[in-house]
């Protein structure tokens, strides 16, 4: 019978050292000595299954206490040792050999991505690695409306969270000045023959963006500037050519027509409206009854900014504007196009200048009621009584 004690006490004595080992290094060594690990031969499975049962607390411990955002980028085949070094060369607080056991135990070092990452130093070694096998992960989407201009474009970037980028970063880009810009900004600059000194303002093309968290107001600039050459073809820029008008001149007139259409349809209408009207002011012997000025509505809006009301750019004008904002914008008082584009159009607004509906008018009205619909006159009695 004491035989049978002590043989009994000798199986149990390993199971509750074991059971309190356990409880000791908490639940992580339960999934870790679990793991299945086809990956490796049997000695690394073991010695690394034990590193990390050992040092289960310590993998469960943030790599500090900041939680501010930081850019970390991960190079085309940095390996995990690499990739630890530049942790702590980045301020993170964690043993460079425990990150490469975990990562070679679970497997993770096949999966781990190049690219830049948002990381902050409170995560832990397995958040991180986790973390490093989504390049895709950290990215910021925001939305540019047709018809915005730069500082609307601006004032959407600093109110989206996690850019590492303010909208002063993005105007100083697309400002005054672009087309000095080094690299692909100027390239396009050249290409589009945006004049020289000329803003970008008209050429940032509309449209939904995915941005890395960590990108720079750089990079949003070249993905809009592609974006456009991308939508706006080369047939289309022959097109403008043949119909006597450079790029630029065709973006000008289209961001008009982009502040003032609603309807699609009713673009390349209104197009012609101010093309009528502008072919009659360089006209060697102008139409009197047609008028020498666009009479455009926004670009007196465009003039006055957010001046009188901070909450928008596009301000709604009194009859006494039309005379009284003294601009080179201003094209009830100046002949011909704008100095340049007011907006940025969408690609509907640029068809439509590029390819208008050949017509007499020379008058357009919105009507109460009508969903944004206008309707066109040839003269202006017409236009006078258009509404009824």
């Amino acid at each position: 019978m004491r035989g049978c004690l002590v043989l009994l006490r000798n199986m149990l004595i390993p199971i509750i050292l074991a059971v309190i080992l356990l409880g000791i290094l908490g639940a992580g060594a339960l999934v870790i000595i679990g793991r299945s690990t086809p990956h490796l031969n049997p000695v690394d499975a073991f010695g690394l299954r034990l590193t990390l049962a050992l040092r289960s607390g310590d993998l469960e411990k943030p790599s500090g206490s900041d939680p501010a955002p930081i850019c970390f980028s991960v190079d085309q085949g940095d390996t995990a040792g690499i990739i630890a070094g530049k942790l702590s060369g980045q301020g993170f607080d964690l043993d460079g050999d425990l990150f490469r056991a975990y990562v070679r135990y679970f497997n993770i070092d096949s999966s781990l991505q190049a690219g830049t990452f948002l990381l902050n130093r409170t995560l832990t070694i397995p958040q991180i690695a986790q973390k490093l096998t989504n390049s895709g992960a950290d990215s910021v989407t925001f939305r540019v409306l047709e018809g915005w201009r730069s500082e609307e474009i601006a004032a959407v970037i600093d109110s989206t969270p996690n850019l590492t980028f303010r909208g002063a970063d993005f105007l100083a880009l697309v400002g005054v000045g672009a087309t000095s810009q080094p690299g692909f900004i100027g390239e396009f600059a050249t290409r589009a023959g945006i004049p020289a000194g000329k803003p970008l303002e008209g050429f940032l093309f509309p449209d939904t963006y995915a941005l890395p968290t960590c990108g720079t107001a750089s990079d949003l600039v070249v993905r809009m500037l592609q974006n456009f050459e991308l939508r706006v073809t080369a047939q289309m820029r022959t097109d403008a050519s043949s119909a006597n008008m450079t790029l630029y001149e065709a973006v000008t007139l289209a961001s008009i027509v982009q502040r003032e259409a609603v309807l699609d349809e009713e673009r390349p209408l209104i197009a012609s409206v101010y093309l009528n009207r502008y072919r009659n002011s360089t006209s060697a012997i102008p139409d009197p009854n047609i008028p020498r000025t666009l009479d455009a509505d926004p670009t007196i809006q465009y003039a006055l900014g957010n001046t009188r009301s901070p909450g928008t750019w596009w301000a709604p004008l009194s009859q006494a504007d039309y005379r009284g904002v003294v601009s080179p914008y201003n094209t009830y008082l100046n002949p011909g196009l704008p100095p340049t584009p007011i907006a940025n159009p969408g690609l509907a607004s640029i068809q439509g200048a590029i390819y208008p509906q050949q017509s007499a008018f020379i008058y357009f009205r919105a009507c109460p009621g009508e969903g944004g619909r206008h309707r066109f006159s040839t003269n202006f009695a017409e236009h006078n009584n258009a509404c009824g």
